[in-house]
């Protein structure tokens, strides 16, 4: 039975992941779940899974969290240094990181540090930190297993094939709510249509990523780092349908697709059952009633951030990390109604053009540049 930690249990990815434990229940031993603030549904997991632990990061929600638990043994951590604590918690088998934003790098590097493999969600992790993460698994022997649909589809492509005889890996994406929409309206886009994604249900964060497309952006920054590709060979096309997940091409131009509904219980079971491919009774792709799959060339001038993306990786540096927070804080300022949908890329570029630059940078570099990141979107004054 194969020991587990789940950070961020409350969100979408954390309570697919749960379903995941249901299906396979007797593969699985839950030993810590966390989550920010939503104290209710993660009472109500903690009486399902009974974990040793639990991790609450805003206090108030802990002190709830406790009343409500107060017979049932489980060790309640409070606050970022009780998340820092549960993910440095070495004797588990796999933590799934499903924390939303830079707040999942520092217990990624934690969960490798003490030799436990990561399922990783997080795709900030990598972004931010990719070389100092890369460079620890490496040392410690720690296997990373990619969770988003995209990585997992070319990992799963790249399953018993020499990684030397890859020609380019193709990163799908169904192009968003404004795929259609004329650039010249953009400046009309509300919150509530920015969060109406057409085919997959995820938090509001990683919905206005997919919105503005940065969500393509950080997965090319991800995928440099899980496959050791150079920038050159990493390609975005759009797929409105999102039944092809990603794929991989090689030097002979043959091309391997990894296909499926969207459904994130795949991917994540995937990276949770490594290498099994475990029968379930979930819903079953029918392309008989798919019937077209079509593809489009990604528009960097229409969503100038997957442009950021690939300028910022070229880069290096401390560039990722100035890219993904202030991405991270403009769309929260978006959510927050304090800047328009067109600021967002504005804001992105802006910080990265002002920062300190450091070409090799340490963890404390990027802490350093990620509270910078942090003042210079806040202090960003609106146009509107």
């Amino acid at each position: 039975m194969k020991k587990i930690t789940i950070l961020g249990s409350t969100g979408s990815i954390g309570v697919n992941a749960l379903n995941v434990v249901d299906d396979q229940r007797d593969d699985f031993n839950v030993i810590g779940l966390s989550a920010y603030k939503n104290s209710k549904l993660l009472v109500e997991q903690v009486k399902k899974y009974e974990p040793e632990f639990v991790s609450v990061v805003d206090r108030e929600a802990a002190r709830r969290v406790e009343q409500e638990l107060l017979t049932f043994g489980v060790k309640i951590l409070k606050g970022r240094e009780g998340l820092l604590e549960l993910s440095s918690y070495g004797n588990v088998d796999l933590m799934l990181n499903a924390l939303v934003g830079s707040s999942g790098m520092e217990p990624t590097i934690n969960a490798i540090r003490s030799k436990v493999d990561v399922a990783l969600s997080n795709k900030e992790s990598l972004v931010m930190a990719g070389s100092i993460i890369t460079n620890l698994a490496d040392k410690t022997d720690v296997k990373i297993y990619p969770v988003d649909s995209e990585h997992s589809a070319i990992w799963q492509c790249l399953v018993g094939e020499d990684t030397k005889e890859i020609n380019k890996i193709i990163l799908t994406g169904s192009g968003g709510p404004f795929r259609e929409l004329p650039i010249e309206k953009f400046n009309t886009i509300t919150l509530d249509r920015a969060l109406n994604h057409p085919n997959w249900e995820m938090g509001k964060k990683i919905t206005i990523d997919s919105a503005t497309m940065m969500n393509k952006g950080l997965e090319v920054i991800e995928a440099q780092w899980l496959f050791d590709m150079p920038t050159e060979k990493i390609k975005i096309v759009i797929h409105p349908q999102s039944i092809i997940h990603s794929m991989v091409e090689f030097k002979d131009k043959s091309i391997k697709a990894q296909l499926g509904l969207p459904d994130m219980k795949i991917p994540i079971q995937y990276a949770l059952t490594y290498p099994s491919h475990c029968e379930t009774d979930w819903d079953e792709l029918d392309l008989t009633e798919i019937q077209s799959l079509t593809f489009e060339k990604p528009d960097f001038i229409k969503f100038p951030c997957m442009r950021l993306a690939f300028d910022v990786l070229n880069t290096g540096g401390t560039a990722p990390a100035v890219l993904n927070v202030a991405n991270e804080q403009a769309v929260y300022r978006f959510l927050n109604q304090e800047i328009n949908f067109n600021e967002i890329p504005s804001i992105i570029e802006m910080a990265c053009e002002k920062h300190d630059f450091v070409s090799e940078p340490s963890l404390d570099d990027i802490l350093n540049i990620e509270k910078w990141s942090t003042d210079f979107v806040k202090s960003y004054h609106s146009k509107s």
